[in-house]
């Protein structure tokens, strides 16, 4: 972590921040793996070199240089060695860094075990790897590697929460509590458990529980966005919950739902203060203000969503939500028509893709539509997705005839 923080202090130009890091890792090296000191330090030391390079310092930079050569041919051959630390040292850093990097840290990962089978340092990262991999077919369940982290790691109560969270995902929640229970009585201010244990809580729907896990997390992490939007989405869900009830229903409870959404309003715009990067964010918050009446600030929302780096999944998710707003708040069925065809045009297979499929089929029904703008157009793309070639061609044809 401070070899990571040192790069990141190096690009944000504090270079002499960067070798105070550097510093600490190598004293942390030093005392907690001292007959190993030498390997362990080969990544800090090229670090060091490189930090002296960019600062100019060049005889400095040589000196580390010559420290990682020297070591090199003491245990292997100059510039080059293949050890296990130094695999899940790249391993460890991957995984920090997330996203595509995982792949590539499960592989760091499993190197490492193949010369050490047993060392829970490389296990434990193994685990978190396959466990942040789960979306992708695995010859080994995440479950029997959490549990074997767990075996040489019984003292890691994050390994505990995930195997929780995943034996959550496989319906089998009740086998699961009790490890987060463990895990946040051991660790009661830890906060990668109190997040991931947040998570479970609001999987299982105990929002209450989820919110104060996500705020004793914040107590040590004020600036984190993530967590931010986290509690904005519990107190987005509890609105749902209570408007699903029969005493809502019954009793109306406005006051309640709008105390509830002012407090969403509030995380979910701290969470963008904080810069958050989830673009989806300003979607949620575009909702809760159009709710509220708030159009104006709603479709700022929206407009800065769009402006922003998105996947396909986020474009999809954007053009429903958005068409959503169109259609519902703003009393426009031609704009969200069209917002959920931009959204049905991108090819990624998703569940709101299948959404905007099943809304645009039931407005296709709506005959009050019928001479509405490139009607025919949307018939054919709706045939079209469905698989219908020949009635696609059908539709397409009849816009042909329409604009000629």
């Amino acid at each position: 972590m401070y070899n990571l923080l040192a790069y990141i202090k190096h690009l944000d130009g504090q270079n002499e921040t960067a070798l105070e890091c550097l510093q600490q890792a190598e004293e942390l090296i030093q005392r907690e793996h001292a007959d190993q000191a030498e390997i362990r330090s080969l990544v800090i030391w090229g670090n060091y070199a490189w930090v002296y390079y960019h600062m100019g310092r060049f005889s400095e930079a040589q000196d580390y240089v010559d420290k990682v050569k020297r070591t090199c041919e003491k245990f292997s051959n100059p510039y080059s060695i293949e050890c296990p630390e130094l695999d899940g040292e790249e391993g460890w850093t991957r995984l920090k860094c997330g996203g595509k990097h995982n792949e590539r840290a499960k592989v760091c990962f499993e190197k490492a075990l193949e010369e050490k089978p047993n060392n829970p340092e490389f296990s434990s990262g193994l685990a978190i790897a396959m466990y942040c991999l789960d979306e992708k077919p695995q010859t080994q369940s995440p479950v029997d590697t959490l549990k074997q982290a767990i075996e040489l790691s019984p003292d890691s109560q994050y390994l505990k929460v995930l195997l929780a969270l995943k034996l959550q995902k496989m319906n089998r929640e009740a086998e699961g509590e009790p490890l987060v229970e463990e895990a946040l009585e051991k660790a009661p201010s830890q906060t990668d458990v109190l997040r991931s244990a947040a998570k479970f809580y609001k999987t299982k729907g105990d929002l209450d529980k989820a919110i104060e896990l996500f705020l004793r997390a914040l107590e040590s992490m004020p600036n984190n966005g993530y967590l931010y939007h986290q509690i904005g989405c519990c107190y987005r869900k509890k609105i749902m919950q209570m408007q699903n009830t029969e005493e809502y229903v019954a009793n109306g409870n406005r006051e309640k739902i709008e105390e509830l959404r002012e407090c969403a309003v509030d995380y979910l715009k701290k969470a963008l203060e904080k810069e958050l990067n989830y673009p989806l964010a300003y979607a949620k918050l575009a909702e809760l203000l159009a709710q509220r009446g708030q159009y104006r600030e709603a479709e700022e929302c929206y407009q800065i969503a769009f402006s922003k780096e998105l996947t396909d999944t986020e474009r999809q998710q954007l053009h429903q939500c958005y068409g959503n707003f169109q259609e519902y708040h703003m009393k426009s069925e031609d704009t969200g028509v069209q917002h959920d065809l931009e959204g049905l045009q991108i090819s990624k297979k998703s569940a709101e893709k299948e959404k905007m499929k099943c809304q645009l089929q039931n407005t296709a029904g709506d005959q009050l539509l019928f001479n509405t703008a490139n009607y025919w157009y949307h018939q054919g793309l709706i045939h079209k997705e469905n698989g219908d070639v020949l009635q696609a061609v059908e539709c397409y044809e009849k816009e042909l005839g329409c604009l000629l």
